[in-house]
């Protein structure tokens, strides 16, 4: 080794063999201990860091079978996993060396020993516990991340018995690795259900891999879920395994599934059929293990009618189908998720959390969302973000088809109150929910036009 690096402990009960090791190895990593008494060996552990341990397989309370070498091993796993353990012994065999190995030890040397050899299996030790604790960083960081990511889904928002039952579904299939197939408008939030199941299943360790299937090129398809090889392509400069095997022992989300063409969709079933994948140039097919969760906006049933979707395929993917009602279905949640995502968007841009006028919520209750949760998120970060006070009131909620029916509304309609109407909304447009700068515009206080945008519901 060029640098040295490892802290190395050595236990022998042996004072030579002792004194050997460290006088080697102190030439070639970055510290060695030694300790005769294996019973110190959990102290030792608990209080120190370590990346290899030479372990005696026969100490003097059991010369020759190799047992105590054996017990101890197990100790030193238990305690930490990620340390390699090279077993040593002047009594070795091959079915001892395999037993060891098998056992969780890294590799098996007999004394006396050959330095250059005894050094090449500390070296190739001291790499393997360093890929073992990157690996172990990973996860946790892959961990972590997850959990951040999943922070706005953390609590799926609702209280209206659509959304109970959408619960009381995913309460009974998380558990299972069911296929799931969920079906929901645009913005209801699939994605949140799909989540909120991986959370729940006896896979919530591993990674949840979302794939949006209706942004994957036809030419792209197979090398995007299924890999490829180096040289399989032009582009394919080195190996690269795709999102099924990236998400091996977790949760395969395919969101908008209904978007896969026809010629793709039986490359889809054969995989999902064998839970094997064969990377694009290669001859060789891997086991695949997931957990599958579709979704979608579409009819699939009526694709398969039209001939636009396989039913083997509908079939596979659907053990399981959840149905996420419109927000214009369960429009006894609108207020709880307005008062989260005023909480969520008022900390966000650091103001005070704002009080809502029951007309707002009225005014939110009486819109259809065609845009669903989505759309009144987006709406109450924006209205968080223009209101300079400290209440949201309706003027300053601008929803898409109140601006669409405001162009559409003809001067010659002489009607006072719809021309008054027609005139506030331009301003606010035109002033993007400026509410100072639509009053000035108007020749208006503040608080007039506030009591004309309540008045109309604005």
């Amino acid at each position: 080794m060029d640098v040295k690096q490892g802290r190395v402990l050595v236990v022998d009960d042996d004072s030579d063999v002792l004194q050997a090791a460290r006088l080697f190895l102190k030439h070639h990593v970055a510290s060695v201990e030694t300790e005769k008494d294996p019973n110190s060996i959990s102290t030792l552990l608990r209080n120190n860091s370590y990346d290899l341990i030479l372990l005696d397989m026969n100490f003097t309370d059991d010369v020759s079978s190799g047992e105590e070498g054996f017990f101890w091993l197990d100790k030193i796993l238990e305690l930490d996993p990620s340390i390699a353990v090279i077993l040593i012994t002047a009594y070795g065999d091959v079915d001892k060396a395999v037993r060891a190995v098998k056992a969780g030890a890294t590799d098996f040397v007999l004394k006396p020993w050959q330095n250059e050899k005894l050094l090449a299996t500390v070296s190739s030790a001291l790499k393997l516990t360093n890929s073992r604790r990157q690996v172990a960083a990973l996860k946790q960081q892959q961990k972590q991340l997850s959990n951040d990511i999943d922070h706005h889904y953390r609590d799926i928002i609702g209280r209206s018995s659509a959304m109970m039952e959408v619960f009381q579904t995913i309460e009974k299939v998380a558990a299972t690795d069911a296929n799931i197939l969920i079906l929901g408008e645009n913005g209801t939030g699939k994605e949140m259900i799909a989540r909120a199941i991986h959370r729940r299943s006896e896979r919530r360790e591993n990674v949840f891999i979302n794939v949006d299937m209706g942004s994957i090129s036809e030419s792209l398809f197979e090398s995007e879920l299924f890999g490829y090889v180096k040289g399989a392509f032009t582009d394919a400069k080195e190996d690269r395994a795709g999102r099924f095997e990236v998400a091996n022992g977790g949760t395969l989300f395919l969101d908008e599934i209904g978007n896969i063409p026809l010629t793709l969709q039986s490359k889809l079933l054969t995989v999902l059929q064998s839970r094997k994948v064969t990377r694009v140039g290669s001859m060789t097919s891997k086991p695949v293990n997931i957990r599958l969760v579709c979704a979608t906006n579409q009819s699939l049933k009526e694709m398969v009618s039209s001939g636009d979707f396989r039913q083997d395929l509908l079939f596979r993917i659907n053990t399981i189908e959840v149905h996420l009602p419109p927000l214009r279905d369960r429009k006894e949640d609108i207020e709880l998720l307005l008062q989260h995502f005023n909480k969520l968007y008022c900390s966000k841009y650091k103001k005070e959390v704002k009080t809502i006028e029951p007309a707002t919520l009225k005014k939110l209750e009486s819109y259809p969302w065609p845009g669903n949760v989505r759309e009144l998120q987006h709406a109450i970060e924006r209205a968080v973000i223009m209101s300079d006070g400290k209440v949201l009131q309706p003027g300053d909620f601008l929803l898409t088809r109140e601006q669409d029916s405001a162009e559409s509304v003809m001067v010659e309609d002489y009607n006072l109150e719809e021309v008054e109407k027609m005139v506030l909304r331009k301003a606010l447009k035109k002033h993007n929910g400026n509410i100072s700068k639509a009053a000035e515009e108007l020749g208006l206080t503040r608080a007039s036009l506030y009591r004309r945008l309540e008045k109309y519901g604005l």
